[in-house]
């Protein structure tokens, strides 16, 4: 009897849930452990009420206000440092005395002027604002002076012109500092009460359009009289303040005073005596200090002298008189000797080394050569591997076989019509050239008097410099019409030429090994094991204010170890003296990524691998970079040229350095002046950063068959093409192909692409290796040339109107 079997049709029921009445096993048993996450999400989220959100936010609100207010009250108070303000006239018609003459009034407070050779400065203490100011200046042509010091500046107060508001010099500047980063900054305009009564309200309207490019949302303020210094001074000092990160987590310092005494055994080195306030972050003995343009050096001791500046004098009644003095440190240098305290000392176990490289050790990557059984072995094995299965008539020799062709062999006359082809190549050439100068002799010549300053011009012109920039301008355009293409070398075996270039079947998946073939500069640099987790770790621990030393806004002097006399020398001729403190392992050596963008206002075409001026941060120094491609891939291509469309990274060896930090990139001149190439930040330090070169070798098909095409002009002999069949080809029209076999001994060889080949079409082989960068690192850059207006406007590109 045959059974009943339900079709597809037939209904399926729901099972019957038991709902809350399943017990707890059953339910563990369904969840298997598992927690839903709506569950977990709101015992960790703690809803709040209405009114509790309001009243969290009101505290927040409170805190930050709070925060805001207690770092003005500390800048410039009794026990603060002093507000920093740096003065920079943006024109040559702004005269910087009548400003300080403004703002040194004795009404206002006490003045104390300081002359240090070509830079001048002034200490205001104001006891009725509670506040004191130290004013420092510096000429926008001066371009490292400028720089260092609004590294330290709380304040840059820029002097504008009534009429133009700045200069080409001024705007050259403000492009600089603003790639560096701009701490908080003041507009003031000089010189507009001279004007006529009808003329100053078109002036400041005009003046206003001209700085909103710049200075979006700014006011501007007066400095004629001396009610409006006074009314300057108090936006001076109830200003918000702006942050610079890489200044904000170190201590840095700004030298008032300065002495230097010479060690017993050389008077060329010896021990440098800092005196100013501590700015930034606590000051550690035990860490090192980088004096900005001079190198890193070691602290002795940090000494706390009276401070001799303070906005309330001590008050000592005479007993004679019984009148009351005022006794400021300057005045009493007896008073300050017996106040003098030593806060810490440096301990040997604890300090900072000043080790930047490491000492490669010749015999640790030291490899056993292979002994001659291995070497007959790997004989034995190439030649078993090179053999060939051929199909031959019986008796056949083996010299025979040889000479036997397969069924796609081809004979030799292609030689022959790549002859007739080389001639018919060279009469088109002739019969061009011939059109050529037909042309030529229709067209006529016409004479156009020149100019009177023509051979003083020429007179200025170094050809040598105008043949290598003709040649770059020749070489960049060169490669933006055929990217990384080059010529196969005829004198010299591709195989050999190219010997350290690899094929790769992807860019972006095919694997590499960051650590191999390392040069040997790789041997002396640092490395860490996770550079994200150590900064984080070094960050914390600033922000905890773990550090023990010198508290911020105390006046001390730091007695620097082994310094050349040469760096007290330029102090002494008014240069200023700025030194920073450094991070955990920021004097070590390694690879720097920084990314980078053209400067508009730069079209001089920069190479890789030339020698520019880097301004990283706080530090300044001298490398070669390798620029590459900015992407999110495990290698990055090499570019040869800095692009102005797109953002670039260059790689050089330097110093460690926590980002983030800002880069200006300079190039100098032959006239000695610095020109700003590039502006960017520092990405991270890698070595592991992969920067790939690409080299094109390009061939054009000779005779196509379909999918199968024989090219030529890619190699110039037979060896070359069976080193390089493996590596896979490509056409600018999107075909995919590989070397079947050579044919001839003239380099030419049969190929199979994926589709029809087009006889324009041109076959191209992508070759790839890895660049390092050149160790030209000098920390020592030579001080520029001041730039001048009539400089600047002669290196402005003409604007080709047509």
């Amino acid at each position: 009897m045959a059974t009943h079997r339900s079709g597809p049709l037939k209904q399926q029921n729901k099972a019957h849930k038991g709902g809350r009445h399943r017990g707890r096993g059953s339910a563990q048993r369904d969840g298997k452990g598992r927690l839903a996450l709506k569950v977990l999400s709101k015992k960790v989220r703690k809803e709040l009420s209405r009114v509790d959100q309001r009243h969290r936010a009101s505290q927040l609100r409170k805190q930050k206000k709070e925060a805001v207010l207690a770092e003005k009250r500390q800048l410039g108070s009794k026990d603060g440092p002093p507000h920093q303000v740096l003065v920079v006239p943006l024109h040559d018609r702004i005269s910087l005395p009548e400003a300080f003459r403004l703002l040194q009034d004795k009404d206002t407070g006490t003045v104390h002027l300081n002359e240090w050779g070509s830079t001048h400065s002034f200490m205001l203490l104001c006891p009725r604002l509670k506040h004191r100011w130290f004013f420092t200046s510096a000429r926008p042509g001066d371009l490292h002076t400028v720089l260092d010091m609004a590294k330290v500046a709380d304040t840059i107060l820029f002097l504008l012109d009534p009429l133009e508001g700045w200069d080409s010099t001024g705007d050259y500047c403000l492009s600089c500092l603003f790639a560096q980063g701009l701490p908080t900054y003041t507009l003031a305009v000089q010189g507009i009460s001279g004007l006529p009564p009808r003329k100053q309200i078109d002036a400041r309207k005009k003046l206003s359009k001209a700085i909103e490019k710049r200075f979006p949302d700014d006011k501007l303020l007066l400095l004629d009289t001396q009610q409006e210094a006074q009314m300057l001074l108090r936006q001076l000092a109830n200003q918000k303040q702006r942050h610079l990160a890489f200044r904000d987590r170190r201590a840095y310092l700004f030298a008032h005073a300065a002495d230097f005494v010479p060690s017993e055994e050389n008077n060329l080195m010896g021990t440098l005596k800092i005196s100013g306030y501590v700015r930034g972050q606590t000051l550690n003995v035990n860490s090192l200090l980088h004096i900005i343009g001079q190198g890193d050096f070691q602290m002795k001791q940090i000494d706390a002298p009276m401070d001799p500046f303070p906005l309330n004098p001590r008050v000592v009644k005479s007993h004679d008189s019984g009148a009351a003095m005022e006794i400021c440190a300057m005045d009493a240098a007896v008073d300050m000797e017996e106040d003098l305290k030593v806060l810490m000392k440096a301990d040997p176990e604890r300090q900072e080394s000043l080790q930047t490289e490491v000492i490669p050790d010749p015999m640790e990557g030291e490899q056993t050569w292979p002994t001659e059984e291995e070497l007959n072995e790997a004989n034995d094995f190439l030649k078993e591997s090179s053999k060939v299965v051929k199909k031959v008539p019986r008796g056949t020799s083996s010299y025979q076989a040889e000479w036997i062709l397969d069924e796609d062999g081809e004979s030799g006359e292609e030689d022959e019509h790549d002859d007739t082809e080389h001639e018919d190549f060279i009469d088109e050439e002739s019969q061009d050239e011939g059109s050529e100068k037909e042309e030529e002799e229709e067209c006529e010549t016409m004479t156009i008097g020149e100019s009177v300053h023509d051979d003083l011009y020429d007179e200025n012109v170094d050809e040598e410099a105008e043949e290598k920039m003709l040649e770059k301008y020749k070489q960049e355009r060169l490669q933006e019409m055929f990217p990384d293409e080059v010529d196969t070398p005829r004198d010299v075996a591709a195989r050999i030429r190219f010997q350290k270039y690899r094929g790769l079947k992807s860019f972006r998946t095919s694997p590499w090994d960051p650590k191999e073939n390392l040069p040997q500069d790789y041997a002396r640099i640092f490395q860490f094991q996770n550079f994200t987790h150590t900064r984080k770790r070094i960050f914390k621990e600033v922000e905890k204010k773990e550090v023990e030393g010198a508290e911020v806004g105390w006046y001390v002097t730091l007695h620097v170890s082994e310094v050349p006399v040469s760096v007290f020398e330029y102090f002494r001729r008014g240069a200023p003296l700025i030194a920073f403190s450094l991070l955990p392992h920021e004097q070590k050596m390694s690879v720097l990524n920084m990314v980078v963008s053209r400067h508009p206002g730069n079209t001089e075409p920069v190479k890789a691998k030339e020698e520019l001026i880097f301004h990283c941060g706080f530090r300044r120094f001298r490398a070669s970079p390798l620029f590459s491609q900015h992407t999110a891939a495990d290698k990055h291509k090499f570019q040869r040229f800095l692009t102005a469309d797109v953002a670039l990274v260059a790689t050089v060896y330097g110093p460690i350095t926590f980002p983030p930090a800002s880069v200006l990139l300079f190039r100098q001149n032959g006239n000695g002046m610095h020109s700003l190439i590039a502006t960017g930040h520092l990405l991270s330090v890698d070595p592991d950063r992969m920067v790939i070169k690409r080299v094109v070798l390009s061939g054009h098909p000779f005779k196509i068959f379909t999918k199968m095409a024989v090219v030529r002009y890619m190699f110039f002999n037979r060896e070359d093409v069976l080193w390089f069949k493996p590596v896979e080809l490509r056409t600018k029209w999107g075909r995919r192909g590989h070397i079947k076999e050579p044919l001839g001994t003239h380099g030419h060889m049969k190929c199979s692409f994926d589709g029809k080949l087009k006889s324009q079409d041109t076959v191209l082989m992508n070759l790839y290796k890895r660049v390092f960068p050149k160790w030209t690192y000098d920390p020592y850059v030579p001080e520029p040339v001041p730039w001048m207006k009539s400089e600047i406007s002669s290196t402005v590109p003409e604007v080709d109107m047509e």
